[in-house]
């Protein structure tokens, strides 16, 4: 991997080495980019219909940058070629299939054939969905003549109308994409009810859909592949499965043993794409920053103060920043607000790491803060940016998080803070749900029978069944004997990890050692 990443360096060195708000070139921007992809992708890159048509668009857009001594920022650079890639086209050479064509809706209209496949009629893809426009309401469009969306649709539907003058028509539609299962087009369903005779109560369009294409669409395919793949069956040793327990696994493991699986015993990991967008786990992230580095400075220095100095240290994204810090500094200012007037109750840890041993399992975690009452008691404080686990799900045995920590403070594993935990509380960041709040964020909830609580678990039962559960799983995936049988929780989604496990398996075989594995 070092050698790879060395050689990718190199390719993209000359890409960040000014100064993004620098203006230079335009021409000399190109030119870098060019020679970028050049050494990450090779010759292939100018290849084909699309390479060649993007080493037309490359001489068009450096001849005119040089002639017009044009410059620009390198922060802007993409923009600058997205917008221009937009006007360019790919069209596919001539000399393909004598007697089958490809083509678009524009194309479709110029050519006739004796056979026409209008493929995509499902809803949202055949008419596409109307863009709203940012700036300018449909009634605005209007006056001003430009078209809208129901234009669009309209052409849409002639372009459709055209194909269907062929000798021969096939409607066809995709039953799935990669989301799921799709929806069909309104004209598809409304073809269907056309074919649809009341006098007889027969449905007329079974006689007039294909099954013979489908059928040797599916008889290619298996003709190469091979028999099923065995479903997995998770074996690991009684020495794989020794692993420690954090205190968020614990619901992994009770409600999707097989997320545990991958995780723990096979160490994979999800990595998130190159152009995500900010997560809630994201969020998270930055307000526990926050939040632990007031509680470390004291709680003397304004928290909103902090805020400016982690999202300017973290480079938030503008738009994020002007949605969510309005949100996130209101609901800190509460939290700062209750905390500098409490009088019964300090503060002893904040982001402390505990561990404890149970039936010989390491089981350890981070609490956001632990509180210390007037009597000696203590109060387990966790911080949520949403909403937190409902009562039902603690009770079940599937929020475990609280009661967790709560047992690693009774038994003194924060720095040898002892006492007994008494309040069990979760802070959240979202929209308060009472009005007594004036900053109209933040609130404290418990899953404990308190203060009024219909739900939830009695205060004298919570940690002995949160042991309970704990030592249920430890017992049944960690030391049985054969713990991960085809046991699914439907709740919990353990369904969708198992499917992604069996597609695993079956491509971990047909890898090699070349460099396309690593």
């Amino acid at each position: 991997v070092l050698d790879w990443w060395s050689r990718v360096r190199r390719a993209l060195d000359p890409l960040f080495s000014d100064d993004r708000d620098e203006k230079l070139l335009l021409v000399d921007l190109i030119d870098r980019i060019a020679s970028s992809a050049e050494l990450l992708c090779g010759e292939k890159i100018w290849a084909r219909e699309d390479g060649r048509q993007l080493a037309e668009f490359v001489e068009q857009l450096r001849l005119h940058a040089r002639a017009t001594a044009f410059e620009a920022r390198s922060r802007d650079i993409s923009t600058i070629l997205l917008d221009a890639m937009q006007d360019e086209a790919v069209r596919p050479p001539y000399g393909g299939h004598a007697r089958a064509q490809i083509l678009g809706l524009l194309e479709a209209k110029m050519n006739r054939a004796d056979l026409v496949v209008c493929a995509g009629l499902n809803e949202g893809v055949w008419p596409s969905r109307g863009t709203v426009d940012a700036l300018l309401a449909p009634p605005i469009l209007r006056a001003l003549g430009v078209p809208g969306a129901e234009f669009r649709t309209g052409l849409a539907a002639h372009d459709l109308a055209a194909a269907l003058g062929a000798p021969e028509v096939v409607l066809s539609r995709a039953a799935r994409d990669e989301s799921g299962p799709t929806i069909p087009s309104r004209f598809m369903l409304r073809a269907k009810a056309l074919l649809y005779d009341s006098r007889s109560d027969q449905d007329l369009s079974r006689r007039h859909r294909e099954t013979e294409a489908v059928e040797l669409a599916r008889a290619m395919t298996k003709a190469a592949a091979s028999e099923p793949y065995p479903r997995p069956q998770p074996k690991p040793s009684a020495d794989q499965r020794r692993v420690d327990i954090s205190a968020t696994a614990l619901d992994k493991l009770r409600g999707d043993p097989y997320q545990f699986y991958a995780a723990k015993i096979m160490q994979l990991t999800e990595l998130d794409p190159l152009d995500a967008e900010p997560s809630p786990a994201w969020q998270g992230q930055v307000a526990h920053e926050i939040l632990e580095r007031w509680h470390g400075a004291g709680a003397v220095q304004p928290i909103v103060q902090v805020m400016n100095d982690v999202f300017v240290e973290r480079n938030v994204h503008p738009l994020m920043k002007g949605l969510w810090q309005p949100r996130l500094q209101a609901a800190l200012e509460w939290v700062e607000d209750e905390i500098t007037n409490y009088a019964d109750r300090a503060i002893v840890a904040v982001e402390a790491w505990g561990e404890m041993q149970i039936e010989g399992v390491r089981v350890h975690g981070k609490i956001d803060r632990l509180d210390r009452f007037a009597d000696g008691k203590l109060a387990i404080v966790d911080y949520k940016t949403g909403s937190p686990p409902s009562a039902k799900m603690v009770s079940r045995g599937f929020a475990l998080q609280l009661g967790l920590l709560g047992m690693i403070a009774e038994r003194g594993g924060f720095s040898n803070i002892k006492g007994e935990p008494s309040s069990f509380e979760y802070w959240s960041l979202g929209k308060a749900r009472s009005n007594d709040n004036k900053f109209g964020f933040g609130y404290v909830t418990t899953p404990l029978k308190v203060d009024g609580n219909r739900t939830g678990v009695a205060p004298e039962k919570f940690l002995p069944e949160t042991e309970r559960f704990l030592k249920e799983a430890i017992e049944q995936w960690i030391l049985g004997e054969a713990p991960f049988k085809a046991r699914l929780n439907p709740d919990y989604q353990a369904y969708d990890t198992y499917d992604q496990l069996m597609r695993l398996q079956e491509w971990l075989p047909h890898m090699d050692q070349s460099e396309d594995a690593s």
